[in-house]
């Protein structure tokens, strides 16, 4: 099964596992790495994560997975929290973190650069909206790999 069919097939079991347990799921991927096959769960609450959260989650997660087998092929289940230099997926993280410093990759030069660090001001399908030193850049969406929050900025 490739990747984003695993992802699909056990986003709502593990979102209303980890809910339950008072937390929200952050992101799931079921990635290939170093020669293994790894399913990631980014576990997130308003207080912090802590070690203990992730072996709670850990541990209700892999009895579902142990139970059902979803997963046919060889895997690693890891539980974390997504940190502070926690990576944006989805619009609601976008959303989320509005008026915070982010750092920015991009896959092809834009002006002439590949990273750009700057306060996140908005975005829309067509680009991204970063405030870098008082000046607003607006960056292509097609040209961003990763998005990051910049805490250090």
């Amino acid at each position: 099964m490739n990747s984003s069919g695993v992802v699909e097939k056990l986003h709502s079991k593990i979102t209303n596992i980890v809910e339950k347990l008072g937390f929200e799921l952050y992101h799931l991927e079921y990635v290939r790495e170093g020669g293994q096959n790894i399913l990631r769960v980014f576990i997130d609450n308003e207080k912090g994560v802590a070690l203990d959260n992730c072996v709670e989650v850990s541990k209700a997660v892999g009895e579902m997975l142990d139970k059902e087998e979803p997963i046919t092929e060889e895997y690693n289940l890891e539980v974390s929290s997504p940190g502070i230099f926690r990576t944006l997926y989805t619009k609601e993280h976008f959303n989320k973190y509005i008026n915070h410093d982010v750092a920015v990759k991009l896959s092809a030069l834009f002006e002439g650069k590949k990273k750009y660090e700057g306060i996140l001001k908005g975005f829309d399908s067509e680009n991204l909206m970063l405030e870098i030193n008082d000046n607003e850049v607006a960056i292509p969406m097609s040209k961003v790999s990763l998005v990051t929050l910049n805490p250090t900025l």
